[in-house]
């Protein structure tokens, strides 16, 4: 009993409701910090130690192996259980343990290999030169898009509708691939999910094994399934297992990637749904900040609906600025945060978001200039670099010569004097022969054909070694192969021996870390020299954040690359209408309600005090832009705010050196218009400013951009947003201060 209550010590009353469900189907609606990973591991340990569910019995999936790992240290922590043996990890990593387990039933070889995005379009551009296709009529990317596409749809090649014939040749191209995959023994990510439920579909003993095995499921971020991993769900809950699934409709920010916020409703519909309980205590963020994120996204009429709170208090107002421009807002955004450094402010607490990536040339540009150390979240990851995918391919064709993708990366990687000409003369013989790449070199004769003959032989001395222990196996093929004595005649190679000697670490780990999978997927003994496994760990791996070592630098990253995070102090720039919300969401409902769940997530990274800010013009790819301020910021109450700029006019600033002389006031202010148009009482002033709102009766609220002429000649160019750009003369447009 004393267990017990320690367990469920520290939550609070909705926290508790969940954890103590009876079994049955629940919906846990977990605002931005609210405890989630609490309540869901909790969950798992109190069906546990209350007898309801034994281990072997409990499936969660979560949407990163950071969760999952995250998951299984606080359960070790709670229970004396061994967590590894339990099925907790992503969909990916799950629909990989059961391949594995049921490779025959699957269709696929013992050792089959993983395709990360890289691998895939590399695995396409390889398809389309073996067939003479222009890839620029059909870009490898926008396929793989394609492809992945209807497998998350659920859809093979022969049931993907096609109405033209460039359809119809991108479904043949689909068929293709399918077809290559299958006989090189490899699987892209969407495959392993696609795969995996067909099996469970077909194959009924084996559905009806894990459908009685799992009696809980658990789902972390349910809002962001898309709809073949909600079927696959659906399909393990069919034998009567309780689902319960925990998500935040408000933070569903990945329908780029496939994901159905509908999903939600959709599960409480039709699982009928009685238990909903709605997790809405922040421990994160003060009162003004949560209350400036519940006023923005109350206006998405789409939402199973909540109210975050705190018992932290009010806290600071949220802080808005206005500047001219984007190198403006950039260099005060760097002065704000020397301050805060001054006040105490650690750089690593502070982070700058943007809705673009390309917004980040100007921050940079005035962190650079500014001397503050700062670190761009999301570069290239770990598995990701060229010089550990060159080692991992070298890995791969130790375990499978068939593997043509890894083949082509390494063949003349280090430079060995194989030319073009020789390797399309093997491509014409392995496809002649219906054969892989490896087995059709000795069908190429001449000087080439001895040239791979020689790469052949380093892939036998490669394969001679695999009985060495893991770690020491990745040394010998970093060395045997070559890839250490090439770097190191780089002028700046070391950085690459230091990512290629942490392989060897990440092997070693992965030995001392990680069990064998038997015929049920559960883990027991130890991996040894398990190569296949290694290899699947890396594939699935990549994409994950490496967290960056050493300085305390301040973090820049889109909103996308924020979630899941948090900060003492946050800034988001480039708040303007058609950069955030982005223009290509600005015609349609759905778009825009999913920026407003994009701006919801951004203003919830920050504890304890908040920036948002914008500019009056931006340079974005080359072109000068003139945007309104965000609607977003007119949803946020003014009771909560501090304008750090004024608020009316909003002009006060200096104007861009296009503007006419005989507009502009000394000391760079603004510049105002003598004419005399129709206006409100309560603008204030004799004229109009470049950056003010103004309303017009036909085009509506816009702000002007820029002037010329005077008295009643006198002209504005006015930025309408959606109704364009338009030179209006002052003493017929009848204009009116917004």
């Amino acid at each position: 009993m004393a267990a017990m209550k320690s367990l469920l010590d520290n939550l609070n009353a909705p926290q508790l409701a969940a954890v103590t469900l009876p079994p049955a189907h629940a919906l846990i609606l977990a605002g931005a910090g609210s405890g989630k990973t609490r309540v869901l591991t909790t969950r798992i340990a109190w069906l546990i130690s209350t007898g309801q569910v034994s281990p072997p019995g409990v499936l969660a999936v979560t949407f990163t192996n950071k969760a999952a790992k995250e998951m299984q240290t606080r359960l070790a922590a709670m229970l004396p259980i061994n967590v590894r043996g339990m099925w907790i990890g992503t969909f990916h990593g799950l629909c990989n343990r059961l391949l594995r387990a049921h490779y025959r039933d699957a269709g696929l070889p013992q050792l089959f290999q993983i395709l990360d995005s890289a691998d895939q379009q590399a695995s396409v551009k390889r398809l389309l030169k073996s067939l003479n296709i222009d890839d620029e009529k059909f870009p490898p990317r926008e396929l793989c898009h394609f492809i992945n596409a209807q497998k998350e749809q659920g859809l093979r090649a022969a049931a993907v509708e096609a109405w033209d014939d460039w359809a119809k040749k991108r479904v043949a191209l689909y068929e293709a691939y399918e077809t290559q995959c299958q006989r090189e023994g490899v699987v892209d990510f969407a495959e392993l999910l696609l795969r995996s439920y067909e099996l469970l579909e077909r194959n009924e003993p084996l559905r009806r094994h894990y459908q009685e095995r799992f009696r809980h499921i658990l789902v972390d971020e349910f809002q962001d399934t898309n709809k073949l991993q909600y079927r696959w769900l659906k399909l393990l809950a069919g034998g009567g297992a309780h689902l319960f699934c925990v998500g935040d409709d408000d933070q569903s920010i990945y329908a780029f990637r496939g994901a159905d916020v509908g999903n939600m409703a959709d599960f409480e519909r039709e699982f009928k749904v009685a238990n909903l309980i709605r997790l809405e205590q922040n421990y994160r963020s003060h009162g003004n900040i949560l209350d400036a994120a519940n006023a923005i996204i109350k206006n998405n009429p789409s939402r199973l609906g909540k109210n975050l709170w705190t018992e932290a208090g009010s806290g600071e107002p949220v802080r808005i600025y206005e500047s001219y421009s984007d190198g403006d807002e950039a260099r005060w955004i760097a002065e704000e945060v020397k301050a805060l450094q001054r006040d105490g402010h650690a750089r690593a607490e502070i982070a700058l978001l943007y809705r673009s990536n390309a917004q980040s040339r100007a921050l940079e540009h005035a962190l650079f200039n500014a001397g503050l150390p700062y670190r761009v979240y999301g570069g290239l990851r770990f598995f990701e670099r060229a010089e550990i995918k060159h080692a991992l391919a070298y890995l791969r064709l130790i375990a499978n010569t068939e593997d043509d993708t890894a083949f082509a990366r390494v063949v003349n990687f280090p430079a060995r004097g194989i030319g073009a000409r020789s390797l399309e003369n093997l491509q014409d013989a392995a496809k002649a022969a219906g054969s892989s790449l490896h087995a059709a070199i000795p069908q190429v004769a001449g000087a080439g054909g001895a040239k791979l003959a020689g790469f052949a032989q380093l892939i036998v001395k490669l394969r001679e070694a695999a009985h060495l222990p893991l770690p020491e196996l990745v040394d010998h093929v970093i060395e045997l192969s070559g890839l250490r004595a090439h770097y190191q005649n780089e002028k700046e190679g070391q950085e690459r021996l230091d990512n290629l000697d942490e392989l060897i670490n990440a092997a070693a780990s992965f030995v001392a870390e990680e069990g064998t999978p038997n015929q049920d997927g559960e883990i027991t003994g130890e991996f040894g020299n398990d190569l296949s496994s290694f290899l699947a760990h890396a594939s699935l791996e990549a994409g994950e954040h490496q967290a960056g070592e050493g300085d305390d630098a301040l973090q820049l990253m889109t909103v996308h690359s924020a979630k899941g995070l948090e900060f003492n102090v946050v800034f988001i720039s480039g708040l303007e209408d058609g950069l955030f919300p982005h223009e290509n969401s600005m015609n349609e409902d759905k778009g825009l309600e999913e920026e407003r769940r994009l701006m919801y997530v951004a203003v919830t990274r920050a504890r304890q005090r908040l920036y948002l800010s914008f500019a009056q013009t931006r340079m974005l790819h080359g072109q000068t832009r003139y945007n309104l301020p965000s609607r977003f910021l007119d949803e946020v109450p003014e009771e909560l705010v501090k304008w750090l700029t004024p608020r009316a006019g909003r002009g006060g600033f200096a104007v861009s050196d296009s503007v006419r002389p005989e507009f502009r006031f000394a000391g760079g202010q603004a510049p105002t218009f003598n004419a005399a148009p129709r206006r409100s009482e309560s603008s204030g002033g004799s004229g109009f400013r470049i950056g003010q709102s103004v309303m017009h009766a036909k085009f509506g609220l816009g702000v002007i951009v820029n002037a010329e002429g005077g008295g009643t000649d006198a002209r504005v160019q006015v930025n309408f947003g959606q109704a364009g750009m338009k030179w209006l003369a002052l003493s017929v447009a009848k204009l009116e201060a917004a």
